[in-house]
């Protein structure tokens, strides 16, 4: 097993990664002496896991179980509603806490549910996708999207902890894992070149869910995200970077329903157009688009999309969050291994979003 260390100014937290945790799961909720808990999973991953979840907690405290149909579809204030329903008839109280088993969608409900559930109780990330064990189970985002734009509503809402159990990844659908490999690809590009050279590297041993491979790559992210997460909690600054293809990626999510593309696939082609954004401005060079654009493809990602409307774009990226009075702000690549934030000119955007498909 490894621990990796969230340091927050006085509100450390471990994460947890490694083969077998899930039985193990008791002993890293202990300490927190729940008087209550509550697993909250999805219809996939409740039959796979919750039962073993449920009986590795049950020594710890009274330990009930509720599912979600899952999926960004049903990322919203009624999925959010359902959880608080579920907590107070279970009769947690402000010492109990929830258990988020799932992907990214499970963990950022739950994870919302418990911050606003009695003005806040505690909550244990159990990721079972890789995209949650390298990225969205750390930091503390909690959220669910609105019709007008993904991820809007929300709080910051840290984990007691992490236990990311690498035996989950062999139930993943190769697409799920693919989708995974995204957020991994994007820790490289953002922060060092020689992770990104790694994963580039080792992308069939990762795409064969080779145990060793998995490990490291998710350390590696996790180590990433859980510096600059100490560094910038709220996202004043440098936590910023960490959305790099994501204000693409959003737009598309929420252009095709939230239904066409996995949340990794959109990320990656984000990071396709970024790259490209980042090449129009002067800062990379066309060979470093294309190293991009060959990573994305190696980890079975769509680089382009075609078809979605420029103006329909655009205006979803003025409502995302990150935007400011309506200015869009991109990450973009200063070198692979670098990102910086910056507002763009229409003309560079424009021609980005003409050459990634766009119409």
């Amino acid at each position: 097993m490894r621990r990796l260390s969230v340091d927050l100014a006085g509100r450390p937290y471990d994460i947890h990664i490694g083969p077998g945790l899930l039985d193990r799961l008791g002993e890293f909720v202990r300490p927190l002496r729940p008087s209550r808990l509550l697993v909250v999973t999805d219809t996939r991953v409740g039959p796979l896991y919750a039962s073993r979840a449920q009986a590795a907690l049950q020594p710890v405290a009274p330990t009930a179980v509720f599912e979600l149909a899952g999926g960004e579809t049903g990322k919203d204030m009624r999925a959010v509603e359902a959880v608080l329903d579920a907590l107070l008839a279970a009769g947690a109280d402000r010492k109990s806490a929830v258990i988020a088993l799932g992907g990214g969608v499970i963990g950022d409900i739950a994870g919302f549910a418990a911050a606003i559930y009695m003005r806040g109780i505690r909550f244990v990330q159990v990721p079972t996708t890789l995209l949650a064990q390298v990225d969205s189970s750390v930091g503390g985002k909690t959220g669910v999207n609105h019709p007008r734009g993904k991820n809007l509503i929300g709080a910051f809402h840290q984990p007691e902890a992490v236990v990311a159990d690498t035996d989950t990844l062999r139930t993943l659908p190769p697409r799920e894992l693919s989708a995974g490999l995204a957020e991994v690809l994007k820790h490289g590009l953002l922060a060092d070149a020689d992770y990104f050279g790694r994963i580039e590297h080792d992308l069939p041993r990762l795409l064969a869910c080779d145990e060793q491979a998995l490990t490291e790559a998710i350390a590696r992210s996790c180590e990433i995200k859980a510096a600059i997460v100490a560094r910038d909690e709220k996202e004043s600054g440098e936590r910023a970077l960490l959305n790099l293809g994501h204000t693409f990626g959003h737009a598309i999510e929420a252009l095709t329903g939230y239904e066409r593309w996995l949340h990794g696939e959109a990320v990656g082609c984000g990071m396709c157009l970024a790259a490209d954004l980042s090449q129009r401005l002067g800062l990379i060079a066309r060979a470093d688009v294309e190293a991009v654009e060959k990573a994305v493809a190696a980890a079975k990602l769509p680089t382009r999309i075609d078809g979605l409307s420029r103006a329909a774009a655009l205006e979803s990226m003025r409502g995302d969050k990150k935007a400011e009075a309506g200015e869009i702000r991109f990450i973009v690549l200063e070198r692979i291994g670098r990102a910086v934030q910056r507002t763009v000119p229409s003309d560079a955007l424009d021609a980005t979003l003409a050459a990634g498909g766009y119409r």
